[in-house]
């Protein structure tokens, strides 16, 4: 039986595949660098304004169409 190939799937199937083959070490090692590679995500504290939550996402948005539009 061959190896699936984890860089050929989803981010998704690899999550079910590691799931449903709890013993494949290679896979879990694979879905985990996957997640490292992930930029890391926003961290806003929870004293923040209606309005500074408002601001913050407008920035988020701004900025993801730029790198889109790159």
């Amino acid at each position: 039986m061959s190896k699936p190939n984890f860089d050929a799937m989803s981010e998704a199937e690899l999550r079910a595949y590691v799931i449903a083959q709890q013993d494949d070490q290679e896979a879990f090692y694979a879905f985990v660098d996957r997640l490292k590679a992930k930029p890391p995500s926003a961290v806003y504290p929870a004293s923040m304004t209606p309005e500074e939550i408002h601001q913050a996402i407008l920035m988020h948005v701004q900025q993801k169409q730029k790198t889109q539009d790159a």
